[in-house]
């Protein structure tokens, strides 16, 4: 089982984020759950969305404390939130940031495998938003081979209709496009 840890403030799209990449799993043949962990959130407050995927089913319905991936929605969140926490040797943290991993490595001492994407700049130029879900959702797509590119597509087709789908598609390939991996 792959399990993932999302951390966002309340407004960036985090839980729909996990949303669609469990929807991006069902459609793929794989169980796969997506839920969030709710307190006393608003927007800009941080917020934690978690997801779980697997080819059998999965029978746990409890947060998830030692993830395999963490992904990062607002950067900010690095100086409060020990994002590492619980987080598997092996595992990959996914961050949005306009530094580079070497500088990320060098502030905060990551000694984790790492995907850096600039989604804030991505989703600005693109959305005119600073809603960085479907960016992060390539840049995840990119560091960890779990789901295909165009299955996520699919639903985020499906969830945003029209010209803010087609707008999510680009924000999400460009992302993935521009997704920078250290291990």
């Amino acid at each position: 089982m792959i399990e993932v840890r999302w951390h966002g403030r309340g407004g960036q799209g985090a839980v729909t984020a996990a949303e669609i990449l469990a929807h991006a799993a069902i459609n793929e043949g794989k169980y796969a759950q997506a839920f969030p962990s709710f307190g006393p959130e608003r927007r800009g407050a941080p917020v934690v969305a978690f997801n779980r995927f697997d080819e059998k089913p999965i029978w746990s319905r409890s947060d998830v404390y030692e993830p395999d991936i963490v992904v990062v929605l607002d950067s900010t969140l690095l100086k409060n939130v020990n994002v590492l926490e619980g987080l598997k040797p092996n595992g990959t943290l996914v961050i949005n940031s306009s530094k580079t991993p070497e500088e990320l490595r060098e502030k905060y001492g990551f000694k984790v495998r790492m995907a850096v994407v600039d989604a804030k700049r991505i989703a600005l130029n693109v959305l005119k938003l600073p809603i960085v879900n479907t960016a992060m959702l390539g840049a995840f797509v990119k560091s960890v081979e779990i789901l295909k590119l165009d299955s996520v597509i699919e639903v985020v087709k499906e969830r945003f209709k029209g010209k803010a789908g087609e707008k999510n598609v680009d924000v999400v390939v460009q992302a993935y496009n521009e997704t920078v991996l250290m291990g």
